[in-house]
Formats: structure tokens, C-alpha cells, sequence
């Protein structure tokens, strides 16, 4: 009896095994006729430049005497489009870039290393490559406030001002868990084309809160299946510990920030008051920092992307 058990569950087991196999496999397929599908919506904004042995896309607009970079943060699929609600209300005043990290948005994948040290290398070569020279007010969001940072201690000529839009500080990921096994599953799951059977999966806030057309809303989606987990964003998110580590012992950032803090819904894995914390500690400790906190989540600038601009305006306007 018990050898007849055992025997028919094996069996149960060996069709839920094939079953989900076809089912992968049908979700692949479909995914492949999905992204050939969309080949006539991905239309790249942006120049391509060559970094490091791949391409990277960096988005221009505005010709303004002051340069703004805006990076974005880890896993956002289309930084170039995540950003335009806020940059568009700006580049009739200064000139505007953002630069698409390796596995970002319009940029090639890689497997290199994404250690500090070469993401910041890369950000800097593509935009020498893109025709834009230093000083810049650099602009990041959440994770690459640890860039923005080192890129401020090791090259401060070239960095006059940081303005964070709810940027990461150090003391954030001393205390943040990253669940890599999760990450890699989500990436597999993208892939195969699970991620499709989801649609709300790829209405990002800029999608539901932003100002993009709909023809913009199309090519975000279209962009999102295709750069949703890459290679080159996991492993940034091995190496971020280690990053925030480096900035934290790399010394105090002398240029003005400007800190724009969200309550922490969104994405951040932290309550409202643990989020601004972090930023407020971190500019106590600076003598030419300022926090200003945002009713909304942690994509600020696809919520109150007005506010942020004449805040950022008013801000400007008063550097050396």
C-alpha cells in the first residue's frame, strides 16, 4: 500500500511538474511575440554612447548655462520617461540630462561589476561621450544618492550642487534587509513573460500620476518588459551595502544640497518617520544641507513634480 502512495504521488508530481513547464513555456512564447510586437513602439529617446564595452543611452534637452543630471533609482525601468514630468518644467531654463545606467532603460545590459567606483566611472564617460562637460547639479533619486554623494567627495569641481529627490543617504541601508533569492525570482519571472500576466506590474507612478501622452505610456510599458530586473540592476543591488559603506567613511560632503523627503511609501521598506530620519540625520551633519518633506511616496517627482520645480528654481537661483 505504501509503495502504491509513493508511487502515485511521484506521478501527481511529474504532471504538476510538466504542467508548469508548459506553462512556462507558453508564457515565453507569448512573451517573445509580445516584445516583437512592440519593436514599433521602442523608439530609444536618447544618444547612444559607447562606456566601458557596451552602450548607454543619455537623454538631453534644454540649453540652459546650468546642466542638471538626474539618476535614477535602482530598478526603475525607464529613467528617461520616469523623470520627464519634473524635467520638462525645467529645460526652458537649464539643460536637462539623464543618464541611463548599464541594463537601464534605452542602455545595453552587462554582467561587469557595478562596484561604486565603475558606476560612477561610466555616468561620468557617458556624458563626456554625449557632448556635456562638469560642473553639474546632480539629481538623484533614491538608491543613486550614494553615486551622487561619491561622485561629490571624489570630484567635488565637478559636482556644484545635489539636489536629492528622496534620495538614499548611507545610514539607509545599515539598517535595510535585501532579499537577493526574491530579486532573482522576480528577474526570472520577467524573462519568461510572467510579468505580463499582471498588467498593474508595469503602471509605474510616473504611468499613473505623471504627465506622460499616451503614446509615452506605451513606450514606458513596452521599455518595462524588456529591463525589468536586468543583470546589471541585481548587480548593483549586491553591491549597494558595500557602496553606502564606502561613502559613509569617505568624509562629509561639501556642496549645498537641497533633500527632498518623501514619507517613505512606495518603496522604500520604511515607515515615514525611520525615511525622513535618515535624511534629516544626515543633513544635521552639513552645513549647507536642507530637508524639505513631501506629502506623497517615494517617487516624488511623478507626484509633486510642480512643487519640486520651483523649489528646485528658487534653490538654484541662489548658488555662487
Amino acid at each position: 500500500m505504501g509503495k502504491r502512495i509513493a508511487k502515485r504521488a511521484g506521478i501527481a508530481l511529474l504532471i504538476i511538474a510538466g504542467l508548469l513547464g508548459l506553462l512556462l513555456l507558453l508564457s515565453w512564447v507569448n512573451h517573445r511575440i509580445q516584445l516583437a510586437r512592440e519593436e514599433a513602439i521602442y523608439q530609444p529617446m536618447g544618444k547612444q554612447v559607447a562606456v566601458n564595452g557596451h552602450s548607454m543611452n543619455v537623454y538631453t534637452e534644454g540649453n540652459g548655462e546650468v546642466t542638471l543630471v538626474f539618476l535614477s533609482g535602482s530598478g526603475t525601468c525607464s529613467p528617461v520617461l520616469d523623470f520627464k514630468s519634473l524635467y520638462s518644467l525645467l529645460s526652458s531654463r537649464y539643460r536637462i540630462a539623464v543618464v541611463e545606467r548599464a541594463g537601464y532603460g534605452f542602455s545595453e545590459d552587462t554582467n561587469l561589476s557595478r562596484d561604486l567606483d565603475t558606476v560612477l566611472s561610466e555616468t561620468r564617460q557617458a556624458l563626456s561621450a554625449a557632448g556635456l562637460s562638469a560642473p553639474y547639479i546632480v539629481c538623484p533619486h533614491s538608491m543613486s544618492g550614494i553615486e551622487a554623494l561619491y561622485w561629490a567627495q571624489q570630484y567635488p569641481e565637478e559636482v556644484t550642487a545635489i539636489i536629492g529627490l528622496d534620495m538614499a543617504v548611507p545610514e539607509a541601508y545599515g539598517e535595510m534587509e535585501i532579499n537577493l533569492f526574491a530579486m532573482q525570482l522576480s528577474s526570472f519571472a520577467a524573462r519568461v513573460g510572467l510579468t505580463r500576466w499582471i498588467p498593474g506590474l508595469a503602471e509605474s507612478d510616473a504611468i499613473r500620476h505623471g504627465t506622460l501622452t499616451q503614446e509615452e505610456k506605451d513606450l514606458y510599458r513596452a521599455v518595462f518588459y524588456r529591463s525589468t530586473l536586468t543583470t546589471a540592476m541585481r548587480n548593483e543591488t549586491k553591491e549597494i551595502k558595500a557602496s553606502a559603506e564606502t561613502v559613509a567613511n569617505g568624509g562629509p560632503v561639501d556642496v549645498p544640497l537641497l533633500m527632498f523627503a518623501s514619507d517613505g511609501s512606495g518603496g522604500t521598506g520604511f515607515d515615514e518617520q525611520t525615511w525622513r530620519g535618515f535624511q534629516h540625520n544626515f543633513a544635521a551633519d552639513l552645513p549647507n544641507a536642507q530637508v524639505v518633506e513631501l506629502d506623497c511616496p517615494h517617487y516624488v517627482h511623478d507626484y509633486q513634480y510642480e512643487e519640486i520645480s520651483e523649489e528646485m528654481m528658487g534653490f538654484i537661483g541662489e548658488l555662487p
